[in-house]
């Protein structure tokens, strides 16, 4: 099979994560990127209602900014050309490695158990891995999974999905959730650096 040359080659979006333990990166590629993405904003100021006279212009920070994205995976097409993987699980992993975003790993609750059965009172939650919405050349934000919901709709013979359909809820996180030397302070300073011009 030929194709043009000159055809435009197309981003897939990702949420890419990584460890700030060991700077191990993961990639989940979206199967299709989405027809719409929706993102709101809502602003941060210090004016208002009680605000003082020539306050009402004043920013206290970046806005809350959320997105919403319906994300799709079908693995009909790997199906015909025999993967393997796609086989034996359907689309099974890449809802998992979704998932994973909002579980801390098991080596972390088997440590945390094994602390609070020696008697030790204070235990950290383990810190997830920054997670970052790459979305083209000039969105790539760092994020926080706030909302997960999937639609499984075809399965196989051993009932693992064939197709679904998830809805994902992102939060951005700004240059305020992190301290200066964190790579999500310098990922969210990149992304505003390109909206600005």
């Amino acid at each position: 099979m030929t194709t043009f040359r000159d055809s435009p080659q197309v981003f897939k979006g990702a949420l890419v994560t990584i460890d700030p333990v060991n700077s191990h990166r993961s990639v989940i590629a979206f199967q299709f990127n989405p027809h719409t993405m929706t993102r709101r904003l809502e602003p941060s100021a210090t004016g208002g209602e009680g605000g003082g006279k020539g306050e009402a212009l004043r920013l206290a920070g970046p806005p809350k900014e959320t997105i919403t994205l319906s994300v799709e995976f079908d693995a009909a097409d790997q199906l015909e050309n025999d993967n393997r993987l796609a086989h034996d699980l359907g689309v099974y992993s890449a809802l998992s490695a979704l998932e994973m975003l909002l579980y801390p790993t098991s080596k972390h609750v088997v440590e945390n158990t094994a602390l609070a059965r020696a008697g030790n009172i204070e235990i950290i939650p383990p810190k997830a891995p920054l997670t970052l919405l790459s979305w083209g050349p000039k969105r790539m934000l760092p994020i926080r999974l706030t909302g997960f919901s999937v639609t499984e709709e075809v399965y196989d013979r051993t009932l693992n999905p064939i197709r679904a359909k998830v809805d994902l809820t992102l939060e951005v996180l700004s240059y305020a959730d992190f301290t200066a030397d964190e790579l999500g302070y310098e990922a969210f300073m990149t992304y505003q650096r390109s909206r600005e011009g």
